[in-house]
């Protein structure tokens, strides 16, 4: 799992307003339940975004972000994206470089939160091990 600068993935440009080549805050973690994870979650964050209310984001650590971003009442979710990510995707290649067998499918959700009109882009890939839940 990753944390710091980087560049984001092609298809998060748009939807974060940023140009190719710029870099952005990623943090990606896995969600683990019962000892099996189940979820990897990848976030991006324009440095822009960096100043002001999302400033907290690169102090989690460990906590969730879902703490921060569903406890602050200022903070706006726009409608979630579904998408099967094909295995081309930088974020499949990511996510079965972490898992015991090859995933012959990967589902994941993208939200984009706003606070003060800057953007925070979340793509959740759900596991297989999700199905045992």
């Amino acid at each position: 799992m990753a944390t710091g600068l980087s560049r984001p993935n092609q298809d998060e440009l748009g939807v974060l307003g940023i140009r190719s080549g710029t870099r952005a805050y990623v943090r990606e973690v896995q969600l683990i339940c019962g000892g099996l994870p189940v979820v990897f979650a990848h976030s991006v964050l324009p440095i822009a975004s960096l100043r002001g209310g999302w400033n907290g984001v690169t102090r989690l650590g460990t906590r969730p972000l879902g703490d921060a971003l569903f406890n602050n009442p200022r903070i706006r979710r726009m409608p979630l994206v579904y998408r099967c990510l094909r295995p081309a995707h930088p974020l499949y290649r990511g996510v079965q470089r972490h898992l015991p067998v090859e995933a012959t499918r990967l589902w994941a959700r993208r939200s984009l939160f706003c606070l003060k009109g800057r953007p925070l882009l979340v793509t959740e890939v759900f596991l297989p091990g999700i199905q045992s839940l």
